[in-house]
């Protein structure tokens, strides 16, 4: 989406509103954790054993990130990001909007009405991809304008059309022609391990289709079958909708119109509204918004026709909007700790949005911090939402048994116990400090241990930008200054005592405890 199409009228609003909010964050961060620290800390006690019975634990987390628009990849800073998070998480798939778009250049018509195809950028593109290590999660989207029955366009900077085809048989041609160039180009061994997503967001404003969920039927119906006349070994699904919606009446369709499916994919962002998501009347919290709605289509594909079909969450982020105080925000490291915790085996990846601000959908970015998705900022900045993946990465491969529901207890293949420990407090929240003791079974009651952090004192690059007067332009010299900030420190040492430990976080703190 991102994250739009909630209320369309609202979104090219929203950065404006937020732009001014940066100095906002900045400075009642640390008035809000003064006020917050004058009391005692909450306290726990977490028992874990290092020797106990383990769960597989897939990093399901970091299989798959959303990014800026397809042309957006052939640029250096983006291809520069991509190579970070690559180096950071190991990320395995990419996923971004309009690889059918007019600016890609794939589809024409000559002087007598004729379709003629053009594959250069989408050579260029997924080149890149691959030699940074990633594969594409090939989003198809969305209608060229010669193609279009309409000009029905998107509010999006970039314009993209959103209409139905004006010819179902060429668009159909096109998906065929556009998935078989792929297979020629990288050989169907290669091709038949990535994904085609029908679409985006068809049940918001990115399709005008009349009926929204049974032209997006058609639409999805035409493309699978092209794809599939490629080789029956590709891969494709949808329905890519926003808010977790169609997804079990679309199952259904496929199986009563025997049209192939291979995965379902979906989006939600933890600021979408309980009544939009589940159609109730209720609050509901950042915290538990997005795995809620990843349990619901977790149990509606277990009860439908296709039970065994896999999920592909292809968006998630704190919010849809742009939130200084949210996505540049401290409190992303806990959020996303958290929701790891929440949505362990409900889904085979849950995909981040997005890996980069390299992003262009509210326009060209205007300043480095103004509540974009990335998780890094303009001129490769890390924020506090990379620093968590950085941390989150080095957890186990099997997750252990604990009682708390601000921890993550894991162990890796060669039995290293690693624990994930967050303080979450949302925006608007006034926290306090939390001690935790951690109590060790299984372990060497004196065994050493590193501790890394993510708080206000470790890998939090706002301080700095406030410090140098939030530079709407930073130099290089301050680019170089702000990534200096940004980086987490090195792992503090300690020694368990009795098979004890005592960690201190304050508010929104991330910490991430390794023992030998």
């Amino acid at each position: 989406m991102a994250g739009v199409g909630h209320e369309a009228s609202s979104r090219m609003a929203r950065s404006a509103r937020s732009l001014g909010a940066l100095g906002v964050l900045v400075a009642t961060s640390s008035s809000l954790a003064a006020s917050a620290s004058d009391q005692p800390p909450n306290v726990e006690t977490l028992v874990i054993d290092a020797k106990g019975a383990g769960a597989p634990f897939a990093h399901y987390w970091e299989r798959m990130f959303g990014s800026g628009r397809a042309t957006l990849s052939l640029r250096d800073s983006y291809r520069q990001d991509l190579r970070d998070i690559k180096r950071a998480t190991g990320v395995g798939y990419i996923r971004f909007h309009g690889i059918l778009d007019d600016d890609v250049g794939v589809y024409d018509e000559d002087a007598n009405g004729k379709p003629t195809y053009n594959f250069s950028y989408v050579d260029q593109i997924y080149d890149g991809l691959l030699e940074a290590g990633v594969r594409p999660f090939v989003e198809l989207s969305f209608m060229p304008r010669k193609l279009a029955q309409k000009l029905a366009v998107h509010e999006f900077w970039y314009r993209p059309i959103v209409s139905p085809p004006k010819s179902w048989d060429r668009y159909e041609e096109l998906i065929f022609q556009f998935t078989r160039h792929l297979v020629e180009r990288y050989g169907l061994d290669e091709v038949s391990q990535w994904y085609f997503e029908v679409w985006n967001e068809p049940n918001i404003d990115f399709w005008v289709g009349k009926p929204k969920e049974g032209t997006y039927y058609q639409l999805y119906d035409r493309a699978a079958r092209a794809i599939k006349r490629v080789s029956e070994s590709l891969r494709v699904g949808g329905p890519a909708t926003a808010r977790a919606e169609w997804v079990d009446r679309f199952i259904e369709h496929t199986v009563k119109m025997r049209v192939p499916l291979d995965f379902v994919s979906t989006h939600v962002y933890a600021n979408d509204t309980p009544l939009d998501v589940f159609g109730t009347e209720e609050t509901s919290s950042r915290r538990q918004m997005v795995c809620r709605a990843v349990k619901k289509v977790h149990d509606q594909v277990r009860a439908s026709s296709r039970p065994d079909l896999p999920i592909h969450w292809s968006e998630f982020n704190a919010s849809w909007k742009n939130e200084p105080n949210v996505t540049d925000a401290l409190m992303m490291g806990p959020w996303l700790a958290d929701t790891v915790r929440q949505c362990d085996g409900l889904v085979e990846s849950l995909a981040y949005w997005t890996f980069s601000d390299v992003f262009e959908e509210q326009g060209v970015v205007k300043e480095p911090f103004y509540g974009g998705f990335g998780t890094l900022a303009v001129g490769g900045v890390k924020k506090p939402s990379y620093n968590a993946f950085v941390l989150l990465h080095d957890l186990g491969t099997e997750r252990l048994a604990s009682a708390s529901d601000s921890a993550l207890a894991t162990r890796r293949a060669d039995g290293t116990l690693v624990i994930a420990l967050w303080n979450l407090v949302l925006p608007d929240e006034l926290g306090r400090p939390k001690r935790v003791t951690l109590r060790l079974k299984g372990v060497a009651p004196e065994a050493s241990v590193l501790v890394r952090r993510l708080d206000e004192d470790h890998g939090w690059v706002l301080r700095a930008y406030g410090a140098m007067g939030r530079p709407r332009y930073p130099t290089s010299a301050q680019l170089k200054e702000l990534k200096r900030a940004a980086e987490l420190p090195p792992a503090e040492r300690a020694t368990l005592k009795g098979g004890e430990l005592d960690i201190l976080l304050p508010e929104n703190g991330l910490a991430l405890v390794v023992v030998k």
